[in-house]
């Protein structure tokens, strides 16, 4: 559908106005937006779940980046008044909680699985999957386990945070950083691995 709008733009004389409405509501068809969200031109919401209820916006929530659920499984949840950067991508085969007020810059990963198999055999069959048929609706091969973002964190731009990890109420993450492991509440952490460096304040 969104290729669609897309052409329509591209082919016909319709407004930027009217391509902008009409690709929003392509959007809202794709997750619960509640009261204020904006889902700005940019954003991208993939549910390849098809259930609406796997990707929850909480209200007065901005989006500029990408939330995407996997055929087989994912829950992606945004708490109210946060921020998703452009060119972000938030990737759930597991789950993905994300607090209030929380700042996620641009060029952020956010991914609660590995996306493929460790076999060599098992990831070229689920590549050819992908491309032949789309992504599977059972699939049973991939290592996931849930994130968890709590209220007031920021993530800094192009950080990488991985499956598993819990980050603490208030927690920094500095820019370019890799978390694999927990952010205590008000922790500042940067580097690769992420190693705290300092405290944050309330």
């Amino acid at each position: 559908m969104n290729l669609v709008l897309r052409i329509l733009r591209r082919t016909t004389f319709i407004t930027k106005h009217i391509y902008e409405g009409l690709e929003r509501r392509y959007k809202l068809e794709e997750c619960l937006a509640a009261d204020g969200v904006s889902l700005h031109p940019e954003s991208c919401i993939r549910n390849i779940r098809n259930k609406k209820s796997a990707i929850v916006i909480g209200k007065k929530s901005h989006i500029r980046g990408e939330l995407l659920v996997y055929g087989h499984l994912g829950n992606i949840e945004i708490g109210e008044t946060c921020y998703v950067g452009e060119n972000s991508r938030i990737w759930s085969a597991a789950s993905i909680t994300v607090g209030n007020r929380v700042l996620i810059s641009h060029g952020v990963n956010i991914h609660d699985n590995s996306a493929h198999s460790l076999s060599a055999e098992t990831r070229h069959k689920h590549f050819m999957q992908i491309i032949s048929t789309g992504h599977p609706s059972v699939l049973d091969d991939i290592s996931s386990a849930p994130i968890v973002i709590e209220d007031d964190a920021w993530i800094g731009f192009n950080a990488t945070i991985l499956k598993g990890v819990t980050i603490g109420k208030g927690a920094v993450v500095g820019a370019a950083s890799v978390v694999t492991k927990d952010v205590e509440a008000y922790s500042i952490v940067a580097g690769n691995p992420a190693r705290p460096i300092g405290r944050a304040r309330p």
